[in-house]
């Protein structure tokens, strides 16, 4: 199955790397035990993925993009990765303890197909920990002065959090807690809004190709544009009005734990 990924992914590595801070607090809410088999759904290159089995614990790792995969498996042969889709993962019934979901519900072709998918895999009491953003989060970057029509398109594809808690709840998983994150400033992976607080980030070529919104949403003109002016406010000190006018407590990025009730 070709994805848009498969281009990204080809220089993935270079800027998409574990952040050992997201990993710890997704290790910390899905509380996995060595003798577990786990799921990191839509791995990618599976940098978490080996981040997690470096710990001790058993991973899977699936994902639709063969390109992605074969850098997962250069980075660590004793993972089983996989080709497969949330909505078609091909693991037997409950056959898992738990299932990590990083930066990736937002390219699943149906959430809700997906989450039945899932919790069907996911033994009772099983947990999933999404890491993802809302659109109400998203709203609160300043990139959409820069970017506003790349950020339009990002936003429309971002599930809202009614439908994930929906999606949820009929997959006959129940949210049990949820935690805010706020991007920091030594961010190791450099995904959408690892330039909040260091701007000048995004003129980095290789960070914008590891970015889909960059890489496969956004108008190439619109793109210009956008750093283009980007430079003038840095280069006046305008960055950071236009930051401060950004400020909120909603969180940059989420983290969503819930439990397998049946």
């Amino acid at each position: 199955m070709t994805t848009k990924y498969d281009k990204i992914g080809i220089n993935y590595n270079r800027t998409r790397k574990a952040d050992p801070l997201i990993a710890r607090r997704i290790l910390h809410h899905l509380a996995p035990t060595v003798n577990g088999k786990y799921l990191d759904i839509g791995c990618g290159t599976g940098n978490y993925t080996n981040e997690f089995q470096q710990k001790g614990f058993q991973f899977i790792g699936i994902d639709p993009s063969q390109t992605m995969l074969e850098k997962a498996k250069a980075l660590n042969q004793a993972i089983d990765w996989r080709i497969g889709q949330a909505e078609k993962t091909g693991l037997p019934e409950n056959y898992i303890e738990g299932i990590t979901a990083s930066l990736t519900i937002h390219h699943w072709t149906n959430l809700g197909n997906g989450f039945v998918e899932l919790a069907r895999a996911l033994k009772p009491g099983g947990r999933i920990v999404i890491f993802t953003a809302t659109p109400k989060q998203m709203k609160g970057y300043w990139l959409n002065h820069y970017f506003p029509n790349m950020l339009e398109d990002s936003i429309n594809q971002m599930p809202s959090w009614d439908s994930i808690e929906r999606g949820l709840a009929k997959s006959g998983i129940k949210i049990i807690e949820t935690e805010k994150y706020f991007i920091k400033p030594d961010l190791k992976d450099f995904f959408l809004y690892c330039g909040k607080e260091n701007p000048a980030l995004y003129f980095n070529e290789q960070i914008r190709r590891g970015i889909s919104s960059f890489s496969a949403l956004a108008n190439q003109d619109d793109v210009k544009t956008g750093l283009s002016k980007l430079s003038e406010d840095i280069n006046s000190g305008k960055i950071d009005a236009i930051m401060d006018e950004y400020k909120h407590d909603a969180g940059d990025y989420l983290f969503v734990v819930g439990k397998h009730s049946v």
